[in-house]
């Protein structure tokens, strides 16, 4: 932390700032957005996909136990943004200017990399910088504006304006708030975003984007800036999606329609402090494999206050992370009863790295040997994975359990949410989700 002092006030310095301590609606049809998987852009294989997830998964686990240890006792803040893994193309300003976001539903601000940038300090990426001097509509925003105070940490220019700093799993990033228009796939609106100079992150985090979009709860969150009170994602199958697109909707756009049955739970109560009031928090109660209902305490899905202002525990579901992660005490009684089950059907994991993945089959076996794997949310939701959704190709003739031990908390994952339509309705307080041939979408 001392560092980060250290790194604003020399960024105070160095552009005459002082430290101290937008939007629009998204209309009638709301905001419609294409989404690709990071890996689309490399010719990879299936198994070359599973090891990518699995080197980004172990990213975060490292990240999580590294903020662990940094606090002392083990009391941290959860990692957010670690590594993100759909992104959107998008358009900024007047004249637009392309830029690339990856999307992220466990932060609120949406942020790019501007022609700002500070020499040697900011991320690669595939599309230009945004120049806001070359946008007509861009507009700083004011230091005295509720959007600037929004940022946990925030700085006043001598200007007037508005400087922050945000930290993630995968680094921090410095920049300037401004509005400016955004236009998408279907759709667009004025938004507050943070104009980035300064961006100290994990080598290969972007993934070549150009910023991040938040759809947290903050304030900031695309969501929370177009007045949406609603939105949905449908993600396409990692390994056989035909070339088809996953899509985002936001506002009036986002509805359940691929005419399955729809399964429904409330939210649990997010915590007010920060970062913990960006996630969405699932009450999930139990795991079932096959017909046994597995022996998982009570308490191992509890989110619980430990110190105040700092929350361990709890189960939030992440469009950004790739594959579900499981505290202990739920993971090694789904370990044991898998492992139970299929017995005679396991063969050695491929290779000396097989990232945490402890259970294989040989692929061929999958589909008749695997059982479904069903997890129970209270008020009856029940999310039935089949072996595809929990299982990966590791190489050309192993599959893996894609469900690996997570740390202080439970995250589902979106290799758990292929081909499922899901619509967070936070104005409702509640998350539903049908299966979907989401290719279809």
């Amino acid at each position: 932390m001392a560092a980060t002092l250290v790194l604003l006030v020399l960024l105070c310095l160095s552009t005459a700032l002082t430290c101290s301590g937008g939007g629009g609606g998204t209309g009638a049809t709301g905001i419609r957005m294409k989404l690709t998987h990071v890996d689309a852009k490399g010719n990879y294989t299936a198994p070359e996909r599973v090891r990518r997830a699995i080197a980004l998964n172990r990213q975060i686990n490292l990240a999580s136990m590294r903020a662990g240890a940094a606090g002392g006792g083990g009391v941290s803040a959860p990692v957010h943004w670690a590594t993100r893994q759909y992104i959107a193309e998008y358009q900024v300003g007047d004249p637009p200017q392309r830029a690339e976001a990856l999307i992220d539903t466990g932060s609120n601000l949406i942020w790019t990399q501007c022609a700002t940038c500070l020499r040697k300090v900011c991320a690669r990426q595939d599309l230009p910088y945004f120049n806001a001097s070359a946008s007509s509509s861009f507009a700083p925003v004011p230091c005295r504006d509720r959007a600037c105070a929004a940022n946990d940490v925030h700085l006043c220019a001598l200007d007037g304006s508005c400087t922050f700093l945000a930290t993630y799993g995968a680094g921090r990033i410095i920049g300037s708030l401004g509005t400016d228009v955004f236009t998408f796939q279907s759709g667009g609106a004025t938004l507050a975003f943070g104009c980035v100079s300064f961006t100290e992150v994990t080598p290969g985090a972007l993934q070549g984007a150009s910023g991040l979009i938040g759809l947290g709860r903050g304030r900031l969150s695309l969501a929370s800036q177009t007045g949406a009170k609603r939105f949905s994602y449908c993600l396409t199958p990692y390994f056989h999606n035909n070339g088809a697109s996953s899509h985002l909707f936001v506002g009036a756009a986002a509805s359940l329609s691929g005419g399955g049955p729809v399964m429904s739970m409330p939210f649990v109560e997010s915590p007010k402090d920060y970062p913990y009031s960006a996630f969405y928090y699932l009450p999930l109660v139990g795991i079932t494999v096959g017909e046994t209902k597995l022996p998982i305490p009570s308490s191992a899905f509890d989110l619980q206050e430990v110190e105040e202002g700092f929350w361990e525990g709890g189960v939030i579901i992440d469009s950004g992370s790739s594959f579900t992660s499981l505290v202990e005490d739920a993971y090694e009684p789904l370990v044991d009863e898998l492992a139970r089950q299929l017995n005679g059907s396991l063969v050695p994991p491929p290779g000396e790295d097989d990232g945490g993945m402890a259970l294989c089959v040989a692929r061929g076996d999958l589909d008749r040997v695997v059982p479904t794997l069903v997890l129970h949310f209270s008020g009856g939701a029940d999310m039935a994975l089949p072996p595809e959704n929990y299982w990966a190709p590791l190489e050309k003739s192993t599959a893996c359990m894609a469900i690996v031990g997570g740390y202080q908390q439970s995250i589902i994952g979106n290799f758990q949410q292929q081909n499922m339509h899901i619509l967070f309705d936070v104005g409702g307080g509640r998350l539903s989700f049908q299966n979907a041939d989401c290719s279809t979408i």
